[in-house]
Formats: structure tokens, C-alpha cells, sequence
């Protein structure tokens, strides 16, 4: 990555170390990161029958107070994806706090990469005057980081996040904002840090969680859109594909997506050796913490072990310029993508082989250092081709100057709300 741009990106994301103990970011050698992970295993799917030890789903409890909201019951209730677990009100902070939002923290069922069940926290926020039928945004965060601290719901909880800008544009439309942290990620076990099925499902069940969170009275069916940025956009992108099947009780209108992620490898390989080569470092302990068969440690050198145990707790700042130059070649035996095992699951976790049956609006630099723009016009192409209803915006400038680019992404879902056709620009 080029000296002005590790500039810039160091700039915006310094907010995230502001506020150690809240946002997640203390520092350590060579990572800002939280608690090590724990236990990831878990009881079965809830689409299978329970299991004689998981109790049924009676409804919302009292939530824990502290950290201790994080930590789900052990066996989870045998309930379905979106259920609320518990949900807690937190003082609004920051814009939040000035547009007379209500904020609050859920933890909720959803379903991990292999469709087991797992609790997953986030944040719903409320504008101060929501109409009767005001629509939900889902609102799927970028990198935040793999260390429980990274996780979103703890710096929304003070103001303090690259997405607070996003969000507060949302609540001044009068819209309902969820907010899922993703798998992993605040809660027990490993983030699956860009795992598509994982992350889609969070922000679909967040999504369905929202309702009985925000005490809303309405309609039963609410309208919804999904928007994200890096990660956040291949999870809203994610959950497009997934709807469908997954969660077609949702009235999904339309998604704005932007720096997405849909060709995993190809992502990885333009990174490696880069000024962020921490992502892709990520992304190889994501997609290992989804898929137990890819066994990531038994690949990994003696100092390969070392970066890797800095890597799974470091939050968003550190993954970025904490490990310039690193090769994956360097940290193992054997180079994770050449081997059929690896191979699989990548290709499982490419975006663009299933039609999303709402528009979208795909926005990317074309000088993305971060997230390589040839895959995200691949991605175009191929949905294109599968006559998806795409409006695709290329423009100038690194990763980072995408962030501050929601006004477009955001009005592009309030005409799917107020049912404006469009048929894209393919």
C-alpha cells in the first residue's frame, strides 16, 4: 500500500484506539486485541431436532450485566434463527446521543457456515420518531478486527466507529438500524471473519431479531434493506443470496454494497506481501474457524505460530499496518491455497454463482489496495450475466475513500423503499 494511503487509513482508524477498555483496541506487541477465544464447539443445528439437552425456547430473559451478556446459556435454547436471547438498553453516545436515538445491545440465535446453531450479539438502534412502518436497515459492519473486544456492539456503545457517520444518516431517514458483531466475534469462540454463510446469516437474524428488540408494533412485515462496506459489503451481499431460502419471511427491497469481497483468493493473493497482508492473515483464521477439516496449525512454521497468535486477537487498526510484508509462504509448511481442502471452501465462499433476487449497488475503488477491484467487476459481471438488476459505480481513489461514500448507497435503498423501479446499469 502506498505511504499516503497507510496515512489516511491509519488516520480514520486510530478512533478505534481511543477508547481501549469500550472499542476493543488496547495494545499489545504487536496487535490491539482482546481475551484469547474460547470453546468454539456447540450444540446441533436448530433446523435438526434438538438435542435432549437443549431446552426449549421460552423467550427473552434478563440480561446479564457487564461482559457476562456476552457469554450465551450453555446448551443454547432450541430455538430458531433470530430468536432473542436477551437485550439490554445502553445510554446513547456521541451522534447517536444528539439525534435522540434509543440504543440498545441483543444477543440473538442465528446459524454458523455449517448451519449449527450459535449465538451472535449486535446492536439495534431507533430514531428518536420512527413511523409506524418505518423500514429496517441492516447494516453489516467492515473489519473490526478477530479479538471479542474488536467486536462492534462495544464501540457503538460509545460513538466510537468508522460506521457511527453511516448509521446516524440512516436514523435521520427515520430508519431502524441493526447491526450484527457477526460469529465469534464478542461471544465465545473464533471470528469466521469473512466467511459468507456466516456472516449473511447474522445480518439476516439480526434483521429478524430487530422487532422485539425495538418493541415495535406495526406491520408484521417490515421492509428491509442491507448496505455494508469491505467485509460489511460482502456480508450484505451474502445475505442477498441467502434471503431467498434462508430467511424468506423477509421483505428484502434492496442492497448497497461497497469494497466487496467476493473473490476470496484473489483477495488474498493481492495482498500477500503487502502493507496489509493482515487481512488475508485474517481471513486464513476466519475460514479455518468456520471449516474444523482445514486444520490452519498444522500448516503453520514456529513463526508462523507466533504471527498467527497475535493475529486471532487483533483488532481492526493492527490487521492493517500491524504486518506489513508478511507472506504467507513464510508463516507455512505448505501454502493453504494449493491444497484441494482450501481450495473448496474458498470456492464455496465466492459470491456471484447465485442470482439475488433484489436490485443492488456495487461501489469500489479502482485503485483499491485493500480489496483488489478486478474481483468486484468479476462480481458485476457475473451477476450481470445472471440478469440481476445491478448498478455498478467504480470510482477513483483507494479503499479508504469509500467509507465516506453512503450518501449515493443510501438513497439508492429509500427509492427501493418507496418501490421506485430500476433495472441497474448492466
Amino acid at each position: 500500500m502506498p505511504d499516503s494511503a497507510l496515512r489516511r487509513l491509519r488516520g480514520a482508524l486510530v478512533a478505534l484506539a481511543l477508547v481501549p477498555a469500550l472499542a476493543g483496541c488496547g495494545l499489545g506487541d504487536r496487535a490491539w486485541g482482546g481475551r484469547p477465544p474460547a470453546d468454539a464447539s456447540g450444540p446441533a443445528s436448530p433446523a435438526s431436532p434438538a438435542s435432549p439437552a437443549s431446552p426449549a425456547y421460552a423467550g427473552p430473559v434478563a440480561a446479564p450485566a457487564g461482559e457476562a451478556f456476552y457469554r450465551p446459556p450453555a446448551p443454547l435454547p432450541a430455538g430458531r434463527p433470530g430468536d432473542v436471547l436477551w437485550w439490554r438498553s445502553v445510554p446513547a453516545a456521541g451522534q447517536f446521543a444528539a439525534l435522540g436515538a434509543r440504543v440498545f445491545q441483543v444477543l440473538y440465535l442465528s446459524s454458523g457456515a455449517l448451519g449449527r446453531p450459535t449465538a451472535v450479539s449486535g446492536t439495534v438502534l431507533v430514531p428518536a420518531r420512527p413511523a409506524a412502518d418505518a423500514p429496517i436497515l441492516g447494516y453489516a459492519p467492515g473489519t473490526q478486527g478477530l479479538g471479542d473486544d474488536c467486536a462492534a456492539s462495544k464501540g457503538l456503545a460509545v460513538g466510537v466507529n468508522l460506521a457511527v457517520g453511516a448509521l446516524s444518516g440512516a436514523l435521520s431517514r427515520g430508519w431502524i438500524v441493526a447491526v450484527p458483531d457477526y460469529e465469534g466475534l464478542g461471544t465465545p469462540g473464533e471470528h469466521t471473519y469473512v466467511v459468507g454463510p456466516a456472516e449473511g446469516h447474522a445480518l439476516l437474524d439480526i434483521v429478524r431479531a430487530t422487532p422485539r428488540v425495538a418493541g415495535l408494533t406495526g406491520p408484521a412485515r417490515r421492509r428491509v434493506g442491507l448496505t455494508g462496506y469491505s467485509q460489511g459489503g460482502g456480508a450484505a451481499v451474502w445475505a442477498a443470496q441467502l434471503a431467498p431460502a434462508y430467511a424468506p419471511d423477509l421483505d428484502v427491497r434492496g442492497v448497497a454494497a461497497g469494497g466487496v469481497p467476493a473473490d476470496l483468493e484473489a483477495v488474498e493473493r493481492a495482498l500477500d506481501g503487502k502493507g496489509a497482508a493482515g487481512l488475508g492473515l485474517a481471513a486464513a483464521v476466519g475460514l479455518d474457524a468456520a471449516y474444523p477439516e482445514l486444520r490452519l496449525d498444522a500448516l503453520l512454521t514456529t513463526p508462523g505460530r507466533s504471527v498467527f497468535a497475535t493475529v486471532r486477537t487483533a483488532c481492526a487498526l493492527a490487521l492493517v499496518i500491524g504486518y506489513a510484508g508478511e507472506r504467507i509462504a513464510d508463516l507455512t509448511t505448505t501454502d493453504p491455497m494449493t491444497l484441494p481442502r482450501w481450495r473448496a471452501r474458498l470456492a464455496e465462499n465466492t459470491l456471484g454463482r447465485v442470482a439475488p433476487r433484489v436490485p443492488l449497488y456495487l461501489y469500489h475503488a479502482t485503485s483499491d489496495s485493500l480489496v483488489a477491484f478486478g474481483q468486484a467487476a468479476g462480481l458485476r459481471a457475473a451477476y450481470c450475466a445472471r440478469r440481476v438488476a445491478v448498478t455498478w459505480v467504480p470510482f477513483p481513489g483507494d479503499h479508504l475513500d469509500g467509507v465516506g461514500r453512503t450518501a449515493d448507497a443510501l438513497q439508492f435503498l429509500a427509492d427501493r423503499f418507496a418501490g421506485i423501479p430500476t433495472r441497474g446499469n448492466c
